[in-house]
C-alpha cells in the first residue's frame, strides 16, 4: 500500500466521523452517557455501512473503465461533501421541523442529538444507538463507495471508519463542555464536508 492510499483511508475514516465529534460533545454538555456497548454498536454500523457500500463500489468497478469509476467516485464523494456543507444552513432555514419519530429523517439526530435519547434516561440504550448509528453512518456510505470504485482497500477503509467512530464519539463526549460544543457544532459538519470534497478533488488531479 502506497502513502497516498494510506492517507486517503485515514482521511475517509476521520471525515466520515466528524459528526461524531459534534454529537459526542453535545452529549457531554447535556450529561447524556454513551455506554461502551452503545458506542461499539454505532461503530459497527458505520463499519458495515462502509463495507457494504465499498463492496458495491468494487462490483461496479468490474464493469466499467477505471477512469469512469474514478469519475463516479469523485462525483459521489464531492456531492456528499457539498450536501454535508449545506446541511446546517438547511436546518436553520427549516420551519417547524418534525421530530425524528414523525419525519423518519435520521439526520435530525445530528442537529439535535438529545432527541436520540428518546426515553430521556440520560443514557443511550442499544435501541437508541442503532437509530443514532444509522444517522452517523450516512457519510460513511459515500466514503465506502468511493473506496470501492477507486480501488482503495475496502476492508481497511471500513476498519478506519469504525475505529474513528468509536474513538471520536468516546473522547469528544468526555471533552463535552459548553464552550467547545458551541464552537464546534456546525464547524464539525463543515470540516467533514470540506474534507470529503478535497478527497474527491485530489483524485482527479
Amino acid at each position: 500500500m502506497n502513502t497516498y492510499s494510506l492517507i486517503a483511508i485515514l482521511t475517509i475514516g476521520v471525515a466520515s466521523n466528524l459528526d461524531n465529534a459534534g454529537v459526542g460533545i453535545a452529549y457531554g454538555v447535556r450529561k447524556i452517557r454513551i455506554p461502551w456497548y452503545s458506542n461499539l454498536t454505532i461503530a459497527v454500523i458505520s463499519f458495515l455501512a462502509t463495507l457494504l457500500s465499498g463492496l458495491f463500489g468494487n462490483l461496479i468497478s468490474l464493469w466499467i473503465e477505471p477512469w469512469i469509476g474514478q469519475a463516479i467516485g469523485t462525483t459521489v464523494i464531492v456531492a456528499v461533501g457539498i450536501w454535508v456543507l449545506l446541511q446546517p444552513f438547511r436546518e436553520k432555514n427549516a420551519a417547524a421541523p418534525a421530530s425524528p419519530a414523525q419525519s423518519g429523517n435520521f439526520t435530525r439526530y445530528l442537529s439535535n442529538p438529545e432527541e436520540a435519547d428518546r426515553d430521556s434516561s440520560k443514557s443511550i440504550s442499544l435501541t437508541e444507538a442503532v437509530l443514532l448509528g444509522i444517522a452517523l453512518a450516512m457519510n460513511a456510505l459515500a466514503g465506502g463507495f468511493n473506496a470501492g470504485v477507486t480501488h482503495l482497500n475496502v476492508w481497511l477503509t471500513s476498519l478506519s471508519v469504525g475505529i474513528f467512530s468509536f474513538i471520536l464519539l468516546a473522547l469528544c463526549s468526555l471533552f463535552g463542555e459548553r464552550y467547545a460544543a458551541e464552537k464546534l457544532g456546525d464547524r464539525a459538519t463543515i470540516i467533514s464536508g470540506v474534507l470529503l470534497i478535497l478527497i474527491g478533488l485530489h483524485q482527479i488531479v
